[in-house]
């Protein structure tokens, strides 16, 4: 079940908790025809919106980040938990369950 919110910035990660959206498909090819919405298939591909303080470890001490705000990141195809705010769906997941992190 998503979460609904008013506005995406009231919303701050704990822990390590990361705030993504997903990057949404091209609906248009190279040569520059439109395709149906049915044959868009949703990218693992997201972008890291807000990030938690990172976990802490036995000794009280917090763990840092792999991911920053504004990185672009591969996440699963299924898990995190849906926010919706408004019609955009977002995603939290743990900092490890993000698999990888794209260079720019």
């Amino acid at each position: 079940m998503a979460t609904t919110l008013r506005s995406i910035k009231s919303l701050v990660p704990l822990l390590d908790r990361v705030l993504v959206q997903r990057v949404k498909a091209e609906a248009k090819t190279a040569s520059g025809l439109f395709l149906p919405e049915s044959s868009v298939k949703e990218l693992n591909e997201a972008k890291v919106l807000a990030v938690g303080p990172g976990a802490l470890d036995k000794d009280g001490k917090r763990v840092p980040m792999g991911v920053n705000a504004g990185d672009r990141v591969l996440i699963p195809q299924y898990g995190g938990s849906p926010v919706k705010v408004g019609e955009e769906e977002f995603h939290l997941f743990r900092d490890s369950e993000i698999l990888a992190k794209i260079r720019e």
